[in-house]
């Protein structure tokens, strides 16, 4: 599966959790210490996460970090 693509589809799974739990863009953003627009470019695909990134996210929206990656097709 290519990068650009994944990245899309983490993007998408956390705004999707992140809609669930009813937690604004905003609050989330602020809670993970970043700004507003990181946020948004994160939930649409348009940046490169680390690992450190990816973990904040998920502690914040209190799920394991593999629920954030786990986008392959087949699942």
């Amino acid at each position: 599966m290519k990068k650009e693509l994944i990245l899309i589809r983490i993007g998408l799974k956390i705004k999707e959790l992140r809609e669930e739990k009813n937690i604004s863009q905003q609050d989330l953003a602020a809670a993970c210490n970043f700004e507003k627009s990181n946020m948004s470019r994160i939930e649409a695909g348009r940046t490169n996460l680390t690992i450190g990134t990816l973990l904040k996210i998920a502690e914040r929206l209190k799920v394991r970090l593999v629920n954030l990656v786990d986008v392959e097709e087949n699942n």
